[in-house]
C-alpha cells in the first residue's frame, strides 16, 4: 500500500467512525513529512457550528499543532471533495496538496449540496437567495488603510 492510499484509509475510517456515533460521514487527516499532525471528523450536528467541518477542524488542529497559520509542507486527506468552505481553507491555509475520496456529486446524492452556494457566488449581490447589501464602506476601509500603514502588521 501506497503512503497516500495509508493515509486516506486514515481518513475514510475516520468518516465510518463518525457516522457510528451520530455524525456527518466526513474524515480529514493533515500530513507533514510523512506523519500524521491532525486528524478530525465532521461535528456539525455534535457542536451546533455550521462551520465544524473535517477540513476545517483538522485545519485548526494542524495549525495549533505547528503554532502557525501557515500549513505549507502539508498535506490534507479527505474523505470527500471537500465544500466551498473547506476548499477555501485549505487554499488560505496553503497547503500543498489536496487528496479526496468521494466527489461532490456522490455528496449530493445523500443529501449534501453544496451546488447552491458555487451558484450564488456568481450571481450579482441583488440576485442572490441571502440579501448582500453592502453599507459604510468609506468607514471600513479605514481599517484596511491601518493596515496597509502598520509597520508591525504579520501578513498572510
Amino acid at each position: 500500500m501506497h503512503q497516500e492510499e495509508k493515509f486516506m484509509q486514515e481518513a475514510i475510517r475516520l468518516s465510518k467512525e463518525n457516522v457510528k456515533t451520530g455524525g456527518g460521514p466526513f474524515g480529514a487527516v493533515i500530513v507533514k513529512d510523512g506523519k500524521i499532525i491532525a486528524k478530525a471528523v465532521n461535528k456539525v450536528t455534535k457542536n451546533n457550528d455550521p462551520t465544524a467541518h473535517a477540513e476545517v477542524l483538522a485545519i485548526r488542529l494542524a495549525a495549533q499543532n505547528l503554532k502557525s497559520f501557515d500549513l505549507s509542507g502539508c498535506e490534507i486527506y479527505t474523505s470527500c471533495e471537500p465544500c466551498p468552505m473547506c476548499f477555501g481553507a485549505i487554499y488560505w491555509a496553503r497547503l500543498d496538496k489536496l487528496y479526496f475520496a468521494n466527489t461532490k456529486t456522490d455528496a449530493k446524492k445523500i443529501g449534501f449540496d453544496d451546488s447552491f452556494i458555487y451558484d450564488e457566488i456568481s450571481l450579482p449581490y441583488e440576485k442572490r437567495k441571502i440579501p448582500n447589501i453592502q453599507i459604510m464602506r468609506n468607514e471600513a476601509l479605514e481599517a484596511f488603510k491601518k493596515w496597509e500603514n502598520s509597520d508591525d502588521k504579520i501578513e498572510y
